[in-house]
């Protein structure tokens, strides 16, 4: 019963079929975990949401910026940017369905011993911190008040983690880590204008798996969102968004079975030309 590790789709339907047909996948036999993002930006979306919520039990996903950007958006706390690609969501006759699934979806797991995130873990959390605080927002989602949470959802302060944070601000800090991280201080002071790769950090940051005495050195960790970074691969970090949408690969990670010490098998399938947007 193999588990396979997926980056970002963002909407590339048609990469992820090419991809689990790569892995000759079977949901009765397999499982697959989603690293977030599933949606925007790519061109198939309601597809991709379509497919996934079919799986039930054999598909695990997690929540990325882009998911919760469309919860917001459908809950008219936001409004669609011009570079949105998820109007097919939004107009189908299943979308309220596909809403109320997607917004019960997690934003950490842990699986074989590696811990999952959309982005990033402040360094000042163990891996079971990280998933306590993860369920913490995940309940706010999907309880009645979810509305009241996205409300709330955006900024970018505080922007450093503090044991005694509550309320709006508790989970701002926890969504924007989980989700948007990628540069944060060694005091876990996190910093979104950046985007390129980890050679680009802005003075005074670093990569946040960087970051000396991190409470998750000990802990494998899965991730995606940073397309920029360019491979990476070591036995406790594994970087899965590979830019398919950007015209680059759609890559998933087969976890070695039981307690192996074996470094994941990565396999990769490449985005059709034809899907290829601009930024």
């Amino acid at each position: 019963m193999p588990n396979y590790l997926i980056g970002d789709v963002q909407g590339c339907d048609a990469a992820l079929q090419r991809l689990l047909h790569e892995i000759d996948f079977s949901p009765s036999r397999d499982t697959l975990y989603l690293l977030g993002d599933l949606v925007n930006r790519g061109p198939a979306s309601l597809a991709v949401l379509r497919r996934l919520r079919a799986l039930e039990g054999a598909a695990h996903c997690l929540l990325g910026n882009h998911d919760l950007h469309l919860l917001a958006v459908a809950q008219g706390v936001r409004r669609a940017s011009r570079h949105d690609s998820f109007g097919d969501v939004l107009q189908a006759s299943d979308a309220p369905a596909l809403l109320d699934w997607l917004r019960q979806r997690p934003l950490a797991l842990k699986v074989q011993g590696w811990l999952l995130v959309h982005a990033g873990v402040l360094p000042q959390w163990t891996a079971a911190q990280t998933l306590a605080l993860a369920d913490e927002v995940a309940q706010q989602l999907a309880g009645p008040e979810f509305g009241h949470f996205l409300q709330h959802m955006y900024g970018d302060q505080p922007e450093r983690w503090s044991e005694g944070l509550q309320g709006a601000e508790r989970r701002r800090v926890v969504v924007n880590a989980l989700t948007r991280l990628r540069f944060c201080r060694a005091d876990g002071s996190m910093e979104f204008a950046s985007k390129d790769g980890s050679a680009a950090a802005p003075a005074g940051y670093l990569p946040w798996f960087e970051v000396p005495g991190r409470l998750t050195a000990g802990t494998p960790i899965a991730f995606g969102h940073w397309s920029t970074l360019g491979p990476l691969k070591r036995p406790d970090l594994l970087a899965l968004d590979t830019g398919c949408v950007w015209g680059g690969c759609l890559s998933a990670a087969r976890l070695p079975a039981g307690e192996s010490t074996n470094a994941p098998l990565i396999i990769k399938v490449q985005c059709p030309q034809e899907l290829k947007p601009g930024r």
